[in-house]
């Protein structure tokens, strides 16, 4: 048999799939303790805003199951449990165990206590049909495998339920030659004074450009089965948020 030589992103490179889990989680593993706060630098607070956002699109119930996808370090998952509340649960999964430390460590913190599942959003542990919503933020384009990961999602959806994908986007054209001037000249600069790393800092600037677009992504999410599939831009398109439900 011969080998396999598929290769896929990795920011600007092209490198073998089976590398690129690896390359990205030394990426985390290396920013996973200054995440949060280069978060709110990096963005000027406004990811809490789009998070916000993506928990009301959520539309959850007391007592629904949720599940995480690429939960980090534990913000979505603990807004998430706020709203569901003690009759319901949620499922923090991430494929990176030093992100799911920290995550469970600030959790805790919180007086909140979910199941934490190390795992890779192409093969999710899970029964089928077993939660009402899943989501992931700010992680599919870290996915080595896109298509994959979201049949995947989908699979692990009972009927009416639904997925939401916040991820940066295609921002508004006039406004990217000064998005472009932030992302690989200010936001590198940021990663290195702060979490010491220039280098992780560029990949995901870079990872960003190589993510689909907004229709490209609903096209993706039909494709994987969703049905009635939206997407809303947040700060100019700077952020899209996606839905699609399981019929």
């Amino acid at each position: 048999m011969k080998p396999d030589k598929s290769t896929t992103d990795f920011g600007y490179q092209q490198v073998p799939e089976a590398e690129k889990a690896q390359r990205v989680a030394q990426v985390f593993d290396s920013v996973a303790n200054r995440y949060d706060v280069m978060n709110d630098l990096m963005s000027a607070g406004l990811h809490r805003v789009w998070k916000r956002v993506l928990i009301e699109r959520c539309a959850l119930r007391p007592g629904e199951r949720v599940l995480d996808v690429a939960g980090g370090t534990g913000d979505i998952s603990a807004l998430l449990a706020r709203r569901v509340g003690p009759a319901g649960q949620v499922v923090m999964s991430d494929i990176n165990g030093e992100m799911l430390r920290n995550g469970r460590d600030r959790l805790l913190d919180s007086g909140i206590a979910v199941p934490l599942v190390q795992c890779d959003a192409e093969s999710l542990p899970f029964h089928d049909r077993q939660f009402d919503c899943v989501t992931i933020a700010f992680g599919l384009r870290n996915v080595t495998r896109k298509q994959r990961a979201l049949a995947e999602m989908r699979r692990v959806l009972r009927p009416g339920g639904r997925v939401l994908v916040l991820e940066f986007s295609q921002v508004w054209k006039p406004l990217r030659p000064l998005y472009d001037a932030y992302s690989f000249g200010i936001l590198p600069r940021l990663g290195r004074m702060v979490a010491g790393d220039a280098d992780s800092y560029r990949y995901l600037a870079e990872s960003i450009r190589m993510h689909p677009s907004q229709d490209q992504l609903r096209d993706m999410m039909q494709a994987a089965g969703f049905e009635r599939v939206d997407y809303l831009n947040l700060t100019a398109g700077v952020v899209a948020l996606h839905r699609g439900f399981r019929l």
